[in-house]
């Protein structure tokens, strides 16, 4: 997340209604909170480093940090990019722009006291101490009535802490918000440092917890522009967190892996509801919570209103989740994070991290192996939007996609889908290399560069692969691997370059409709297809393209066919990379469109096709082409990926 600049104006404002040198009676106003609000969520996003490394509840995955920066960075870039004098309109905004950027367990928490807190103050124009108390309780009280389960010793704690000594405060000191504030800040601090005792886990890890110390971070940042107004919103340096001494000592995340991830409930997932204000229709949260319950989802944050709800949880199947919200509202918004491979890559922090998108054919055990992070391509079917490879199964698309009317239809991962990738990985490890889809036949990879120019840029090198499904696998392993070896991202991306122009992609489909309707493939090869009984056969161009290369006068024996086919042309290619006299060792991805049965022929008439040729597979892997290249290929269709292997 970027540190963000403030709205130039909003440092030529007139002097904050809360400085130092504020009389007693002056209440709250929209200018003077905007720009306190603004202090406070450019602390939390300098401290975020700091939170990921102490997040150790509900699971240790390290994101803690960045989730609390993505939910306060959608409101400086809402509702605090812009001025407004009233403090109602202000704080509705600020909570309706939290609900929607939320992000993870602290940052839906801390969204829905925004919005608890905006709905009890959105009638005000002006805030007095009074008042204001009273919209910080009813802030408290929603953002506990979010959980299922609410746990003491985390940000829930401190809220609630914080809110009894504002009313305390407020009780005695009614028209002075800022000496309320300063008092119940102090015993925020007090109930941030009780955490441990009230969770024996932080205890153990000897750390706060680390939503209630972003709360407190927020706070922090608040009260410095308090006490020494425009200032403060200048401040660009990190902040150090309460707790760095101890983490200097300690690793709290030594002896988490594995085992602190529940591996029934692997994703954190995520969800927007929304429903037309005008339809009279309200999202009823008690029913919700059960259909969600009944899922078996757990770690339930439901933040927000009657009609724009967040909704997070840790489940087994995302796309259960997302399919019993489809019967409150229209679902937007999806994410689903694997914490199980967070979790591993932390263990992995010393390594350059290696991320992909689903257009990649990647054999699972690879990418478990290396800790390979996939972005998720959008697939549209039948009238609904899924997580390619996440939302829907592999083996489920091809299924509807058979019975289907429509063509299916894939967008690129948008690039705030890249961006929480990237931080949560620059957040961990010394570099982050993506390897992405040919950007010649897609915007994929201009995404992935709009977030990253975003991101710690210093951090992340993007890589156009010029290939897709295996041939963007077999540079993604290699990628990975070498990072396995300690090599940094500089090696790693010569050797790519290096391999770029070896790795050869060809692809038969035997039902071209679905790549003639969505353009790949001209209108006129649709009925000399069918009338010839010719098989066609594309490949990967040089330039990233997918082109015609010719066709097969074959049906039964259409694997074996396409097997001789590519096993001479890739020796022809290839044999220049062997040393004299060696023979060719290759590596091989083999994808096939719900058509198992006809890749494992493909693989085996290629093992013996290469062999006669004088080369040999020494790896070699069979895998389930997902729905990105899929819904283009159609049902049928079957990917060689081939490449030298490694000397």
């Amino acid at each position: 997340m970027n540190k963000q600049a403030p709205n130039e104006a909003s440092l030529n404002e007139t002097k904050p209604a809360l400085s130092s040198k504020t009389t007693a009676a002056a209440a709250l106003t929209a200018p003077t909170l905007r720009r306190a609000l603004i202090s406070g969520a450019r602390r939390v996003i300098a401290a975020r480093d700091g939170l990921n490394r102490i997040n150790v509840f509900p699971v240790a995955d390290g994101d803690t940090g960045n989730n609390l920066a993505f939910t306060l960075g959608s409101v400086l870039n809402g509702a605090l990019s812009r001025r407004s004098r009233h403090i109602g309109e202000l704080l509705r905004r600020i909570g309706e722009d939290a609900i929607d950027g939320a992000r993870g367990n602290s940052g839906a928490i801390l969204a829905q006291f925004l919005y608890g807190v905006a709905e009890h103050a959105r009638a005000q124009p002006a805030l007095d101490a009074a008042t204001l108390a009273a919209a910080v309780r009813h802030g408290a009280h929603s953002a506990r009535g979010a959980l299922a389960q609410p746990v003491e010793g985390t940000i829930l704690s401190v809220i609630d802490s914080f809110a009894d000594a504002m009313e305390e405060a407020a009780a005695q000191l009614q028209h002075d918000p800022k000496g309320s504030f300063s008092r119940a800040l102090v015993q925020a601090r007090r109930a941030l440092a009780d955490t441990p005792r009230q969770m024996a886990l932080l205890q153990r890890s000897g750390v706060v917890d680390a939503g209630a110390q972003g709360f407190v971070d927020l706070l922090e940042g608040i009260a410095e522009f308090v006490e020494t107004g425009p200032r403060a919103l200048r401040v660009r340096g990190d902040v150090t967190v309460a707790n760095d001494a101890e983490l200097r000592d300690s690793d709290p995340h030594a002896g988490h892996g594995d085992g602190d991830v529940d591996p029934d409930r692997r994703w954190c997932t995520e969800c927007l509801l929304v429903l037309d204000g005008g339809s009279g229709r309200r999202i009823d949260r008690d029913a919700l919570r059960a259909a969600l319950s009944g899922v078996g989802a757990d770690s339930m944050v439901l933040a927000g209103g009657d009609t724009r709800m967040r909704v997070h949880a840790h489940v087994g199947a995302p796309q259960a989740l997302f399919d019993a919200c489809a019967e409150f509202a229209t679902v937007e918004g999806m994410k689903a994070d694997d914490m199980l491979l967070q979790s591993r890559s932390v263990g992995r922090a010393d390594k350059v991290a290696i991320v992909t998108d689903s257009a990649v054919d990647l054999p699972d055990k690879i990418a478990e192996r290396y800790a390979i992070h996939i972005v998720p391509v959008r697939v549209n079917l039948d009238g609904r939007d899924y997580l390619d490879k996440i939302g829907l199964a592999t083996a489920e698309f091809y299924r509807r996609m058979a019975a289907s009317l429509q063509l299916p239809r894939t967008s690129q991962p948008p690039p705030g889908d890249f961006r929480r990738s990237f931080d949560f990985l620059a957040a961990h490890h010394p570099m982050v290399v993506y390897i992405g889809l040919s950007r010649a036949v897609s915007g994929t990879l201009q995404s992935a560069e709009h977030a990253a120019a975003r991101a710690e840029a210093h951090k992340l090198r993007v890589f156009d692969s010029v290939n897709a499904a295996g041939g963007q696998g077999l540079l993604t392993w290699r990628a990975a691997e070498l990072a396995d070896a300690g090599a940094d991202a500089d090696a790693i991306l010569r050797e790519l370059e290096a391999l770029r122009p070896l790795t050869l992609t060809w692809a038969m489909a035997r039902d071209i409709r679905h790549a003639v309707r969505g353009g790949r493939i001209p209108a006129w090869a649709e009925p000399a297809v069918r009338f010839s009984g010719l098989t066609p056969v594309a490949m990967v161009k040089p330039d990233g393209r997918l082109a015609m290369a010719g066709g097969l006068f074959a049906k039964a024996g259409a694997p074996e066919a396409f097997a001789a086919y590519v096993a001479g042309r890739a020796v022809k290619r290839l044999s220049k990379t062997a040393p004299v006299s060696a023979a060719l060792h290759l590596r091989a991805i083999v994808g096939h469109c719900d058509a198992h049965a006809d890749g494992e022929r493909l693989l085996s008439a290629l093992r013996g096709r290469l062999m006669r040729a004088g080369a040999s597979l020494t790896e070699a892997f069979l895998v389930e082409t997902g729905p990105a290249i899929g819904a283009h290929a159609g049902r049928g269709a079957l990917v060689v990926s081939l490449q030298p292997a490694p000397r």
